[in-house]
């Protein structure tokens, strides 16, 4: 889906008295805009960081291997993760990073109801956020979205994430 936003030209008072239509000369460029930052878990999926255990109990997990978790783009059209990463540092003044390295010894503990099963994933607390990538439009009067998805970006801050379920 393409969306093009359209600008209207705007009468100007010419040297000699005249009115005429103001031009649209705005050069052609291709730019991001990043929006609705959320607090997000993200899950470092190499063996040994995914647990559920139960039903009730305690649950002690432990990181005993390192790994590195890197930043995720989605969307229909292709996006350079460290253009979108700056306009999240500079939108929302957030400390995210492209990757991080979890290391070794992370141990954590979790008493689990009765009766239900507790799950644990490690990973690196980070942030999720929507980019839009525009261009242009053909006759420099507006501008032409041309794609859209989401980014998950790693901070340095890991650790274990809980929930518990039924089955």
């Amino acid at each position: 889906m393409v969306a093009e936003e359209k600008l209207t030209a705007l009468p100007e008072v010419t040297g000699d008295g005249d009115i005429g239509v103001k031009r649209c000369d705005n050069p052609y460029k291709k730019w991001y805009t990043v929006s609705a930052k959320k607090s997000y878990h993200i899950p470092s999926w190499w063996n040994g960081t995914s647990y559920k255990d139960g039903p009730g109990g305690t649950m002690t997990v432990e990181v005993l291997k390192a790994g590195k978790i890197a930043v995720e783009l989605s969307g229909n059209v292709s996006a350079e993760a460290g253009v979108i990463l700056s306009k999240a540092k500079v939108e929302f003044g957030i400390k995210v990073v492209s990757e991080v390295g979890i290391t070794v010894g992370h141990r954590y503990s979790q008493e689990i109801k009765s009766g239900r099963y507790g799950h644990m994933q490690y990973g690196s607390w980070g942030y999720k956020t929507n980019w839009t990538k525009w261009e242009t439009s053909a006759d420099r009067c507006g501008k032409k979205k041309l794609g859209s998805g989401t980014a998950k970006m790693p901070t340095k801050e890991v650790g274990w994430r809980y929930w518990e379920t039924r089955s």
